[in-house]
Parts: C-alpha cells; structure tokens; sequence
C-alpha cells in the first residue's frame, strides 16, 4: 500500500506505444494495436474493461475509483491514502486482515495505491480464484466496517509512514516544498500523504465520509487482465458488482491555477544531504488536454531531452563535458489536471549547481530556437518502441495502463490510438511544443542543498 505521484506520463511512455516512429519506420496501415480491449458498462455504472491475454493461467483483478488526493475537502488532507489502508480493516462478512490473508492462502499477491487523481486495489491470481476475489472486492466496495478500535492504529500507522518516507527523507521534504511552490492554488500541490499537522486529525467519521462518498460502482473501473474471455468476466461482474447500488457522486470540481506570472525559486539546505541537486518545473498541459498533438509533441520531447544515455540532457552533461553525475528530463502527462515538464541534475563534485543549471538552460534554448532533428525523431520513438516491446510482456502493466488513463479522463481510443498519434509527431510540433512549455513565469527552480554549503 503506498501513495503515489501521478504516473501516467511515465506508464504510458515505458508500456503503450507497439509502433512508432518517423515515417520511415512504419507505414499508416503497418501500426499494428498492441490492445484489444473489450468494454462494458453495467446498469449501475461499473464501468468493466477486459484485456484478454491467453499466455498464461493467471489474471489482474484491478478495481480503480475516480477520486484521488486532490478531491480531498480543505483540512482533510491525507484522507484518501488513509481510506486507501482501511479498505483492509474487514467488512461485514471479512474480519480485519482476513481479506489479505485469503489473498496469501489462495497464492495470490495483492496491493494497493493512492494518487492525486485516483486509488486502485489489485490482485494477481490464478484465473479459476477469479470470482472468489471479485466477490471479496465487491464486498469491501459496499460493506466496508470501520470502528473506532481499527481506526485509530492505522492513523498511527500511516503517521509512521510519513515519518519513515517523508519526514526522515530531505529529498522528498523538499519535494513537498517544490510541489506547493509550483501549484499556486491546486490542490496538486498538497502531498497524497497529507500535511502531519491535518493527519493527526483525522477520525472514524472523516474516513466513513469518504467511503459513503465516493466509494461506489458508478465512481470505479474494472480492469480484468489475463487468461479470460470477456463474456465470462462480464458475467461475474454482473454477478458480484451487479447488485451493488449506485450514489450520487460530487462533480469533479477543484480549484484551478490562476495565471503564473512568475518564476519562482525554492532552496532547501538540510544535513542529511550528501548530493546536491537542480531542477526546473514548468507548468504543462496533461493528457486529458484538447489539443492531443501537443501533449504527444511532449511525450516525445522528454524521451529527447531525458530518454537515457544518448539523450541530449544526459549524453551532453554527464557524458561528454562531465559537469553532471546525474542528469535528464521527464513529463508526466497522465494527470486529470494540469501537469509538469522537469528537467534535472546533480553536479560532480568540481562543479556547481549554477553550472547544471546554465548547460540544461542552454539545450532547452537550442530546441526552442532551432527545434529537433529527424534523427532525434526516429531514435526518441524507436526507444518509445523497444521499451514498450519488452514491457507488454506484463499482464499487470496493461491494466495499469487502461486504469490510471481511464480514470484521469481520458478515453479508450486515446489509450488504443497512441501509437499513431506518437508516430505522426513532426519536429516542427515538437519545438512548438516547447516553445509553449518552457515559459519561466509558469516555472519554479529547486535547489537542494547539504547544510553548510554556500548558495
């Protein structure tokens, strides 16, 4: 169980894309579609997504709901991550850690996560424990029990964990603090895990809110990936999730981020830092964006920029000219608001944070004035291709794919038609693209220093 970042940016780029390219590579009617998804929609407004995948006798049961951290009311941060944990306190039918332990008995394996836009349960089992786990998770959807007495531990537990993974951990303090600096008004800029100071308020009634809330059938996805046929898991699904009523959900409204007019800069010094370390956000468009040719065009241009050793960030910094030990880019486009473009670096130990700053600066200048090549071009979407050739192998990482897509807005054509549109991005949109992304007002700089250094 852990709290998480939005991630499809990264998903989408290491999982999706079967074909891509220049023109060269592939022809229009060559693309070939790595997913044939099959789709439902159930009377009470389940939405059931099956990805049938006959190579081996297993399957992921994934349930994911439409409701992540950024939903979170005003001094209730950190309630949807706790939710998230007390899903496996018992239901009506289920004792408190029994869930998990049928999980275990059965050979399964089972987690769960929480982002900004979204919280998913898994499992992965054998096919013929399919409907013994869909009926557990259709349980927990409408019965879930929470008292007092198995409330309150787990709030220990959860400050325990922010304790552990980010209050004993400077890198992810100052990543707190660079994510409230860069959403001056969204609630993106409020970790999932919640401020400690909100947590320890948390009650019994705060988490049953919640789940009476949001928790039901027409707020979720099911993802079923693996050795089934769908009229088969469309039945189950009727079966167990079928009788489970609908509410009314809240409309998705948060606030929105006024005009950013201004760069701003964050530098936190700590002792417990042995590597400093730069890096820029902008402000950038997600996934879930009407102009889909722009956020492909950036998909693109961080593989460029950041997409491993012969990138240009990473082969000009840390290979050639030495001034980096670390160095590179990423977007994460797959957020239901707006989202961000990074680029980073550490210095070696003979040179300055101001000089991994200047180097990356003057890429970023060179791609707005003069654009990319075509040779970037085909070598960015042929890694694009390799990476996902190797990843599809991964029943688990297709239905992570469709979830976390689907439930930050986007659509099942845009998920099964993203490797044409990442095949057809030119140089020309890629350097428009930046020429709109890296706009210093819309930007914040981090600098993460040990204690005694000089800024």
């Amino acid at each position: 169980m852990g709290s998480l970042r939005p991630f499809w940016g990264f998903v989408l780029v290491l999982w999706i894309v079967v074909a891509g390219g220049a023109a060269p590579l592939l022809a229009e009617d060559e693309i070939p579609t790595l997913f044939d998804p099959k789709v439902t929609t159930l009377d009470n407004g389940l939405e059931v997504v099956v990805l049938e995948d006959h190579r081996a006798p297993i399957v992921t049961h994934m349930v994911w709901y439409k409701v992540g951290a950024a939903d979170e009311n005003p001094l209730k941060s950190g309630i949807a991550h706790f939710l998230e944990h007390l899903m496996f306190k018992g239901t009506d039918k289920l004792a408190p850690g029994e869930f998990s332990a049928i999980v275990a008995k059965n050979g399964g394996q089972e987690n769960a996560f929480t982002s900004q836009d979204y919280t998913a349960y898994f499992q992965n089992v054998s096919v013929d424990k399919l409907p013994l786990f869909m009926e557990m998770e259709a349980d927990r959807m409408s019965n879930l029990a929470l008292t007092d007495e198995t409330v309150g531990p787990e709030l220990n537990v959860i400050l325990e964990e922010r304790s552990q993974r980010t209050d004993n951990n400077p890198n992810a303090l100052f990543g707190e603090q660079f994510d409230a600096a860069q959403f001056l008004a969204h609630p993106y800029g409020t970790p999932v895990i919640g401020w400690r100071h909100e947590l320890e308020k948390l009650t019994t009634q705060d988490a049953i809110d919640w789940y009476n809330t949001y928790y039901a059938p027409n707020n979720a996805i099911l993802i079923v990936a693996g050795d089934v046929k769908a009229d088969e898991v469309f039945a189950l699904a009727e079966k167990y999730y079928g009788p489970i009523p609908a509410r009314e959900i809240p409309k998705r409204e948060r606030v929105q981020e006024p005009p950013q007019l201004a760069k701003r800069v964050v530098e936190m010094k700590d002792k417990r830092v042995r590597q400093p370390s730069w890096r820029q956000s902008y402000l950038a468009p997600s996934a879930r964006s009407e102009d889909q040719k722009n956020v492909r065009a950036l998909e693109v241009l961080s593989q460029i920029l950041g997409g491993g050793v012969t990138s240009r960030i990473y082969s000009d910094l840390v290979v050639d000219r030495k001034i980096a030990t670390s160095a590179g880019a990423y977007y994460s486009s797959g957020s239901y608001d707006k989202s961000t473009f990074v680029v980073y670096g550490s210095p070696t130990p003979d040179h300055s944070l101001d000089d991994v700053e200047a180097a990356v600066q003057a890429i970023i200048k060179d791609v707005i004035e003069n654009g990319v090549t075509e040779q970037e071009l085909t070598r960015a979407k042929k890694r694009m291709l390799a990476d996902a050739v190797y990843a599809r192998d991964s029943i688990r990482g297709a239905a992570n794919i469709f979830g976390s897509a689907l439930a930050s807005g986007e659509t099942i054509e845009q998920i099964v038609n993203w490797p044409k549109h990442i095949s057809d991005v030119t140089p020309e949109e890629i350097q428009k693209a930046a020429q709109q992304v890296f706009d210093e007002r819309q930007s914040v700089v981090g600098r993460l220093l040990p204690e005694d250094a000089k800024s």
